[in-house]
């Protein structure tokens, strides 16, 4: 009975967190419906409003060249008419004098008449100079205005058959292009039907793409409580994208990565592609706060070093500051009553990787904070280090050590033997280990440059293993094998066949 019980209870929990999720889902569909209704009809309006100024624009720009036509017609044609009446007039005045002249049958008066007419100022040869004799009878002007008349009824009948865009049907996610490499995704999809981007073909019914991921510690789409809501990425023209973090890298901090796309044209968005969902391996740990010595603070992915009492506590400090400490009467917030009982003690400024490597490839970043004076950086079997044991002194550690103390220098260290390495230090540290192939190297990942590489057979568990003395050092975990260190790993095998690799 109690089994059955359990039983019950466990499926009442689960249809309790699917209502729960369903009831958020249909709250955040109602809320996006009412955004988008509004949405919608804003941009409607908009085409509207934008439709009528274009008419009204164009209207008056058609009536501006009609009126523009008559004027210039008019004031011809007042011209012509004006010329009309004044040679009309010259005409009649002549043609009277000539009937005059005519009605003379004395032919002394007739000449004496006509010689007084042609000595007349200004009168010479003013019959055939008359206005009546240049003036031109044809028009300057017609009446006609076809050349102005405009036939909107194929513009008509496309805004009656006028209707809403076509909602752009979901892609469809192409899962083999689909890739998790350096730190990034790359998504690829391919359009449903002639749906395409406007640059991408002529049907133009596709404005964009929306792409929307999700991290999820489960296999597939299926939202739990507490999941992280969708990420989302607009406004993409291509038919491809790749997913960043906020810097240069995604941190890969979830087994997998959920993706769906859907097209969106002017004023609608489609439904989401079906979900696909990705794998993403990747190294992810934290510093294990229980492990630190007691003058390690941990912060997130920071450890800084904060010697308790006066500077005066580490004896390389002594003499170095004459000013008092603030805090000499302030213990540091890592102590505690039970600080003898810490894992590490002493000289030995450790903390320890709160996740274990027993087999596969693992990769993070190392960056020296402002300050630092020494760093330890490498892996360990976790019980092969004692209270007072320093990274490197042991047959069960390896690391890379740096030191701005009276020299700069830089050494991988193993089994209390030290190599000294003949390049800078570092800005940016990234640390690989193939646990399966006994592979530990050392990258300068700013200058892409091998700083050193042991080769052995891990026979325990390993544990990322930090040493941290004057400033501090921050991680990036989360992260890929990147795609260049197959390029370190072929050199270093190539150099070093054997299965163990010594340190002097």
């Amino acid at each position: 009975l109690d089994e059955a019980l359990r039983r019950i209870i466990s499926t009442l929990t689960n249809k309790n967190e699917d209502l729960q999720n369903f009831l958020e889902t249909v709250d955040n569909t109602l809320t996006g419906l009412q955004d988008e209704s509004w949405k919608v009809m804003s941009e409607l309006e908009a085409e509207l409003e934008l439709l009528r100024s274009t008419l009204e624009e164009k209207g008056a720009e058609l009536r501006a060249a009609i009126k523009e036509e008559q004027q210039r017609k008019e004031a011809e044609l007042q011209n012509q008419l004006s010329e009309g009446k004044f040679a009309l007039l010259s005409c009649e005045e002549l043609l009277e004098f000539a009937n005059q002249t005519l009605t003379i049958t004395n032919e002394e008066e007739f000449l004496k008449v006509t010689k007084k007419r042609s000595k007349t100022q200004n009168q010479r040869h003013e019959v055939t100079m008359a206005p009546a004799f240049r003036l031109s009878t044809r028009l300057a002007a017609s009446e006609n205005m076809s050349q102005f008349t405009v036939d909107f009824s194929v513009e008509r009948a496309e805004l009656q058959r006028l209707h809403f865009l076509p909602v752009p049907r979901a892609p469809e996610v192409d899962a083999s292009s689909c890739v998790a490499r350096d730190n990034t995704i790359t998504v690829a999809w391919r359009p449903a039907g002639e749906d395409a981007p406007d640059g991408n073909s002529g049907s133009g019914r596709v404005g964009c793409y929306e792409v929307e991921y999700r991290k999820t510690n489960r296999d597939n789409a299926l939202r739990t409580a507490g999941e992280a809501c969708w990420e989302k990425i607009q406004d993409i023209r291509e038919t491809q994208v790749t997913i960043t973090g906020e810097g240069r890298d995604l941190k890969f901090d979830s087994q997998f990565i959920v993706i769906r796309v859907r097209a969106r044209n002017k004023t609608a968005a489609g439904e989401f592609s079906e979900p696909v969902v990705m794998e993403t391996r990747a190294f992810n740990f934290s510093f294990d706060a229980a492990s630190a010595h007691p003058e390690l603070k941990v912060q997130s992915d920071t450890v800084t070093w904060e010697p308790q009492g006066v500077k005066g506590h580490d004896p390389r400090l002594k003499g170095k500051d004459p000013k008092p400490s603030s805090r000499s009467a302030t213990p540091s917030p890592n102590k505690t009553a039970g600080s003898r009982a810490a894992r590490f003690a002493g000289e030995s400024y450790t903390v320890l990787g709160d996740q274990e490597m027993n087999g596969s490839c693992h990769y993070w970043e190392l960056r020296p904070l402002a300050d630092w004076k020494s760093f330890s950086v490498g892996v360990a079997y976790r019980a092969s280090l004692g209270r007072f044991d320093q990274l490197g002194k042991s047959s069960g550690s390896w690391c890379l050590h740096g030191s701005q103390w009276l020299q700069t220098t830089l050494s991988a260290k193993h089994n209390n033997r030290a190599k000294a390495l003949e390049w800078p230090l570092p800005q940016r540290i990234g640390i690989y280990c193939d646990y399966d192939n006994g592979d530990l190297l050392f990258i300068d990942v700013d200058r892409l440059r091998l700083l050193h590489s042991f080769r052995t057979k891990f026979t325990h568990p390993l544990v990322p293993a930090f040493t941290v003395w004057c400033g501090g050092i921050s991680i990036t975990t989360g992260l890929q094998v990147p795609s260049f260190m197959g390029n370190f790993l072929s050199t270093n095998r190539s150099l070093n066949p054997s299965s163990t690799c010594d340190v002097s």
